[in-house]
């Protein structure tokens, strides 16, 4: 079956009483008030569309064009989405738990949408840590925190960098299965509270010797089994691969990180980020903080130069070339196309599709390249279609292999307000962050398609696609 040339999404509301030997025998077609134009899959050259459908039941489904062909799920669509400031290392949230974060995200998430909220079906919600005051579910004790009732669920997922993405796409195939019509979903990190640990031992406490584990970034108590092919490297020692393997210079490093603070300080000064950005009380700041506070309006390619390497003797990756340690929350409410028509704020965007994949976790960096590529073959879209991409700026180095192995990658569409080297990259908010980013910059320049993605630590990628309503 081919579908028109309208790109990969179109939308219809059906009432099917029946459906035999690949004809339908009563149909209403109802025109999708988000859907701007509707293929006639009532044709004879779509009657083996493949629908997913109950009895007499109106469910919205949207065909999607693609390899695996025609796919009938029901809609997901984005009615708000809104994120914390995002906080140094011991900086303006440092006082403020990952849980209250959350609640603070939640609660405004409801009261800008005005949804009932016993009719939420579900919170998901990504969190990278969750070995201090994020454990025990974060996802259910922000919930509770936030006033919600006690009938609404919530679960964390964690797919360390992409974990707030993950709680969208998960949200998002809920509605897909029909197994649900209105879900919270984001993700929270402070990496300011997380806390040091200690392994328990196995035969009782020893005599001195107790040693603790940083909980805020990286590796603590490695398997022995681990393979030797994949050595345990920092992120950052990752990011210096890739710099050697595709031959990075620190100048264009230092370039790259230069731009992303310039855009970030451009986008505070015009007020770009007004929209998304929750006032955050705190306990010194009882009216709430608005503003991140990574991006440097002072900084200078000079400045830049003058860092030394982290991670490698002669290396090329710095503090100023790569994402900060920080501290926020972000969050999307998603809802069925069907369920958005009752309810009183308007989409903003519906979900496309999804993908995740794999890489080798030495150049872990990589892993937008192939998720996207597994995101556009299923949804039969070309890298050009989309006109905002927000690729998560774990290090500069990163970005540009990212673009280096796939060049349709176009920098000129990419994180026009900056991204996690001047933002931050709180991780398990990350994720949730560049979608609430996208969503509201797709909004405010009337841009069709919009693409998350970014790596994640021990090798995979995640992306989202949406489509401005």
């Amino acid at each position: 079956m081919t579908l028109p040339s309208f790109s990969s999404l179109s939308s219809a509301s059906f009432t099917l009483s029946g459906l035999a030997s690949g004809s339908l025998f009563r149909s209403s077609l109802k025109v999708n008030p988000f859907a701007s134009r509707i293929p006639n899959i009532f044709s004879s050259s779509s009657r083996s569309a493949k629908l997913f459908f109950l009895s007499t039941k109106k469910i919205r489904v949207f065909a999607l064009r693609g390899s695996s062909g025609l796919k009938g799920r029901p809609e997901a669509v984005v009615l708000e989405a809104v994120r914390t400031p995002i906080g140094k290392y011991g900086g303006i949230l440092k006082g403020v738990r990952p849980d209250d974060l959350a609640a603070i995200m939640i609660r405004e998430l409801l009261g800008r949408s005005k949804v009932d909220p016993a009719k939420i079906d579900d919170i998901y919600l990504g969190a990278s840590n969750q070995a201090g005051e994020d454990n025990r579910n974060v996802a259910r004790m922000a919930a509770l925190l936030s006033g919600l009732p006690y009938s609404v669920p919530g679960a964390t997922v964690n797919r360390l960098c992409g974990s707030g993405l993950e709680a969208v796409n998960d949200a998002a195939r809920v509605i897909w299965a029909g197994e649900g019509d209105v879900l919270l979903a984001g993700g929270v990190e402070s990496m300011t509270r997380a806390p040091l640990v200690a392994l328990k031992p196995e035969a009782g406490f020893k005599r001195g010797g107790l040693s603790l584990a940083d909980t805020t970034i990286g590796w603590r108590f490695v398997n022995p089994g681990w393979s030797s092919e994949y050595p345990p490297l920092s992120m950052g020692e990752t990011a210096e691969n890739l710099a050697e393997k595709y031959k990075i210079s620190r100048g264009r490093q230092d370039e790259f990180a230069f731009d992303s603070h310039m855009k970030a300080v451009r986008a505070i000064d015009d007020g770009r980020f007004e929209g998304e950005v929750v006032p955050t009380p705190t306990p010194d700041r009882a009216e709430g903080v608005k503003v991140d506070e990574g991006p440097r309006r002072d900084t200078t390619l000079e400045k830049l130069a003058t860092l030394k390497p982290v991670f490698r003797k002669n290396g090329t990756v710095t503090a100023g070339n790569s994402s900060g340690i920080n501290d926020g929350a972000a969050g999307l409410l998603i809802t069925s196309g069907d369920a958005a028509e009752s309810l009183p704020a308007k989409p903003i965007a519906r979900i496309l599709g999804t993908a995740t994949a794999g890489v080798h976790p030495s150049y872990m960096g990589l892993g937008p390249v192939p998720a996207t590529k597994k995101l556009l073959s299923r949804l039969g879209m070309a890298m050009d279609e989309f006109g905002i991409v927000e690729l998560n700026e774990a290090f500069a180095a990163q970005v540009l292999a990212c673009m280096e192995e796939m060049p349709e990658f176009n920098p000129a569409r990419m994180n026009p307000n900056g991204g996690a080297v001047a933002l931050g990259h709180p991780i398990g908010c990350s994720g949730a962050r560049i979608a609430v980013t996208l969503l509201h910059e797709m909004k405010r320049t009337r841009t069709r398609f919009g693409l998350a993605t970014m790596c994640i630590g021990v090798g995979q990628g995640i992306a989202t696609a949406f489509e401005l309503i």
